[in-house]
């Protein structure tokens, strides 16, 4: 499936979580959504979006091992990850930019950061 708008994939186990990236990014984007782990690596290869937001508690598979899925998949490694979690410590940063995400946020976040993100990772590379 191709999309001509820019498309991103919201992994996080709470539906409250998704339904705010959707409304504060489905006028502009195509938003995908996953509620684990495991549903976002096989999205991630199915539709490979343009950039991947991840929650890193997951259950099934949290997001650090998903992005380092992802990030070692021919078909899916240039895709830009930004994690997305409730804690903003830097031992939770380091580790995820060790598993390949290029990006942090912090719980809650603005809809001007999610911007920002799709901007710096998908944008701005074009």
């Amino acid at each position: 499936m191709s999309y001509n708008k820019t498309t991103v994939l919201i992994a996080d186990d709470e539906e409250s979580i998704r339904r705010v990236v959707v409304r504060m990014l489905g006028n502009e984007y195509v938003v995908l959504e996953a509620t684990n782990g495991v549903e976002a690596v096989d999205i991630a290869n199915e539709h490979k979006p343009d950039l991947i937001l991840l929650d890193i508690m997951m259950p099934k598979m949290d997001g650090y091992l998903a992005c380092s899925k992802i990030k070692a998949d021919q078909a899916t490694k240039h895709i830009p990850v930004v994690m997305l979690t409730a804690v903003g410590q830097e031992l939770n940063k380091k580790l995820a930019h060790k598993m390949g995400a290029e990006g942090y946020i912090t719980k809650p976040f603005t809809q001007q950061q999610l911007l920002d993100a799709i901007y710096r990772f998908v944008e701005s590379a074009e």
